[in-house]
């Protein structure tokens, strides 16, 4: 009798949880929790953001509900709903899940919102992000060159370390091959490896080779130029680029600079028209390009002439500052150079970088050591960029911390 009165007991507690969880909390079932939480910037910064999430089981109503950041909870009250696009994504192993995505638009420049991602009684956490001005302003922003293999074990101290560096960076760029494969459980592993910091950072990349899909031919796997679901599904970048290219090609201007992405794995010459274009009609303060196959290789037995006959013109004709690249897994700063010679500090030219993130190492080369300022190999780095209106400050950084690499370029 005691014994059927305790399991009694032990049931109706377990039922009264069980109520008060349904009542009162969110599930936790984590097939419906929101996952793979990211920021990315439109081409309007200032007045727009976008978001991108994921669940393994369908959301019937998935909304981003958003609202000015306060010092108390009662931003909760005014907070507005937007609803978001469904797409059912099936991964390489066969399994079904759910991406979300919103662009949030009339935005207020300057200013911190709130925002957080679900459907129904299933939310994510609250989350912040700041908005961009819409007038020249000094910012920050960080650039990862390859982060690709060994995400969990290897990059996940990187991303870390880069956060406590650069907490108030406005946004992070990747110069592509996020993932050494565009496979669903590696993004996974990118996810977990920078586990918070898209979801109060924004994040735009340029794509890598790696991230673009395989196809067997004749009995031997092949890089493809289709980017694939697992890009667009899991990004929400600008458009304004080829329309071929969705998402991996494009530009926006941030307070006063021009970042420009070209996807180098495919349609070089469109994009060199393309790029010609939007060159033309920037009024900038300072232009940025980002890429992934280098213009000067760095690595053994490399030498991308595409990219540097495709570009190069370009960027001398219409005095591009920086570009930034990644492929060889080494790193590489150029001096100035202009119709590839060397210039002085006080002239026209465009500095050249090749960086690398992730584990992986190549060997370097010597092909263009008479126009280098610095290279290494076997090391693992991250850069913080400081843009002023008349000076932008460049500082790469080793994984534990140490200044590696810097230099200053002035108007």
């Amino acid at each position: 009798m005691i014994i059927g009165e305790c399991m009694n007991k032990k049931l109706i507690t377990i039922l009264l949880l069980f109520i008060g969880a349904l009542l009162y909390g969110q599930s936790q079932d984590p097939e419906t929790i929101p996952d793979r939480i990211i920021l990315n910037l439109t081409e309007n910064p200032a007045s727009e953001i976008a978001v991108t999430w994921r669940t393994v089981k369908e959301s019937s109503d998935p909304k981003v509900e958003i609202s000015r950041a306060t010092q108390w909870t009662e931003f909760v009250k005014s907070a507005s709903s937007h609803s978001a696009q469904k797409e059912k994504f099936v991964s390489d192993r066969s399994e079904v899940v759910y991406h979300y995505s919103a662009v949030i638009k009339n935005l207020d420049p300057e200013t911190k919102y709130v925002y957080r991602v679900g459907s129904d009684s299933v939310w994510s956490e609250w989350n912040q992000f700041t908005t961009a001005s819409n007038e020249t302003k000094d910012f920050s922003f960080v650039y990862l060159g390859d982060p690709q293999n060994d995400l969990k074990e290897h990059c996940s101290r990187l991303f870390r370390e880069t956060f406590r560096k650069a907490p108030n960076a406005s946004f992070w760029l990747i110069g592509g091959d996020l993932v050494t494969d565009p496979f669903d459980h590696l993004w996974g592993e990118f996810f977990y490896a920078a586990g918070f910091i898209p979801r109060v950072t924004p994040i735009i990349a340029a794509p890598g080779n790696h991230d673009h899909q395989r196809i067997m031919v004749d009995g031997k796997s092949r890089r493809t130029n289709d980017i694939g679901s697992t890009w667009t599904s899991h990004f929400t970048l600008p458009q304004n680029g080829l329309s071929e290219l969705k998402e991996t090609n494009y530009y926006l201007d941030y307070q006063g600079t021009r970042f420009i992405i070209i996807n180098s794995q495919s349609r070089v010459k469109e994009q060199a028209v393309w790029l010609e274009q939007v060159l033309q009609n920037t009024v900038a303060n300072w232009t940025i390009v980002c890429f992934h196959h280098p213009v000067y290789s760095s690595g053994s037995d490399r030498d991308s002439r595409i990219t540097r006959d495709a570009f190069q013109p370009l960027f001398d004709k219409y005095g591009v500052d920086l570009v930034l690249t990644g492929h060889d897994h080494t790193y590489a700063r150029s001096k100035k150079i202009f119709e590839g010679k060397i210039v002085s500090d006080d002239a026209q030219g465009t500095v050249y970088i090749v960086s690398v993130s992730g584990p992986k190492a190549y060997d370097l080369g010597n092909k263009y050591d008479s126009i280098m300022v610095k290279t290494a190999n076997n090391i693992q780095l991250y850069q913080v960029v400081d843009v002023k209106e008349n000076k932008l400050v460049y500082n790469s950084y080793t994984v534990d911390g140490r200044l590696f690499d810097s230099f200053e370029l002035t108007r």
